[in-house]
């Protein structure tokens, strides 16, 4: 990930849950917030509930590597948190891809218009 670290620390995540904006797909919901800082913030959360160890990791490196794919049309200055939802356990990459750029879309922080993927 060129313009982006990760987000660990919890009361990073609950301020971005407390005062960011969200918009919820059918597989995932993502939250984000400006912070005027050069680079991005990224965190990814997938509850115990949905499914085993083996499913959760294969939806954090998925949701990663959509994220990575599409890091170049984000806007700069921003943390963002996705989680993913049950019906990510059952989901494929694309459809993933598809609720991902769907919501930021919705937010306004994404260009919808090129759709190259970091190609």
């Amino acid at each position: 990930m060129k313009y982006s670290v990760s987000m660990k620390k919890n009361h990073e995540f609950r301020r971005l849950y407390a005062k960011g904006k969200s918009v919820a797909a059918s597989t995932l919901v993502v939250y984000f917030r400006r912070t005027g800082r050069p680079i991005n913030q990224l965190g990814i959360t997938v509850s115990t509930k949905v499914g085993n160890a083996v499913c959760r990791n294969r939806i954090r490196r998925r949701i990663r590597e959509i994220y990575r794919l599409n890091e170049e049309r984000l806007d700069k200055g921003m943390d963002i948190v996705v989680v993913a939802r049950n019906k990510a356990a059952f989901s494929d990459y694309h459809r993933l891809e598809k609720d991902f750029v769907f919501a930021c879309t919705r937010l306004g922080i994404i260009d919808s218009a090129s759709k190259e993927g970091g190609k």
